[in-house]
């Protein structure tokens, strides 16, 4: 059997190119993404499309790790161009991963909640130690990052990598098709965390 390696894929595909995540709207960018697929290959291909995300805007949002600038080892890929990832430890358990947007310096990210799991799905069940699909295999930013294979050692990865893209299969949402609410665990960011930058297909949920 022949193999397809990424360069392959590549060229089959529309992976999207680094400078649609350099825009300066991480509002608009989040949902952008709905609709979007998001690939990894880690030890085989999985992935799915992209169905909940939530908007982070750097210095100026109390919600943000970045916020007033803030600079730490931890949050350093938030400061890089726009197409890279940013992946962290939550609570010492999950892994989250987020899409750094804007240009170098400007710390917006957007943060990956929820997948359709579409390819690689028995790999998923097996990183997920589940039997069959359900609802809650690629739902939550924890169980995206461990469906797909997610850990530290992605952070600050470019966004057309060997092994994690994004890609535009044509899939376009109008605005009534998107539901927006407030973001999750972000009661610390007092007035920011009424933001509705928490963002679902409407015919995803359930």
């Amino acid at each position: 059997m022949a193999s397809c390696n990424h360069s392959e894929k590549k060229e089959k595909t529309k992976i999207l190119p680094l400078s649609f995540y350099v825009k300066e709207d991480v509002v608009f960018l989040a949902q952008e993404f709905l609709g979007k697929y998001l690939f990894t290959d880690i030890d085989g291909l999985t992935g799915g499309m992209i169905i909940e995300t939530e908007s982070y805007a750097g210095a100026t949002d109390k919600a943000s790790h970045a916020y007033n600038f803030r600079r730490t080892k931890r949050n350093e890929a938030m400061y890089l161009n726009g197409g890279a990832t940013y992946v962290y430890l939550c609570y010492g358990m999950h892994y989250m991963l987020n899409v750094v947007t804007n240009k170098i310096d400007i710390p917006h990210a957007i943060l990956i909640r929820a997948i359709k799991p579409t390819h690689g799905v028995d790999l998923m069940l097996k990183r997920r130690t589940k039997d069959k699909i359900d609802k809650t295999l690629t739902v939550g930013p924890g169980t995206v990052t461990k469906a797909l294979g997610i850990n530290l050692s992605h952070n600050a990865l470019k966004l057309n990598s060997s092994s994690i893209w994004i890609e535009d299969r044509g899939i376009k949402l109008k605005k009534n098709e998107i539901l927006s609410s407030e973001r999750v665990g972000v009661e610390y960011a007092k007035e920011d965390a009424k933001l509705p930058w928490r963002f679902r297909i409407k015919k995803e949920i359930s």
